[in-house]
């Protein structure tokens, strides 16, 4: 059980990461990105600290926003 729990934590990590990354080369702050999907900042950050697991919703509506596609934000290492 525990080596479950410690791969969501990696994947999630991973995930936020990727999340943060493509929002920064974007030039887009937390802020700017929550408000535009519908979610609150510290959702966001979140997500990019690896703390929330985003619904699949949530991913498309980013990717979208960015003008990315879905496999563009889950595509990542799990270090």
């Amino acid at each position: 059980m525990k080596t479950k729990i410690r791969l969501k934590r990696k994947i999630l990590k991973a995930l936020g990461a990727r999340v943060k990354e493509l929002r920064q080369q974007n030039g887009i702050s937390q802020e700017k990105l929550a408000f535009e999907i519908g979610v609150d900042r510290t959702y966001i950050g979140a997500i990019e600290q690896g703390k929330r697991s985003p619904s699949i919703y949530c991913l498309f509506t980013i990717a979208h926003y960015l003008g990315l596609e879905l496999k563009d934000i889950t595509t990542f290492e799990i270090l």
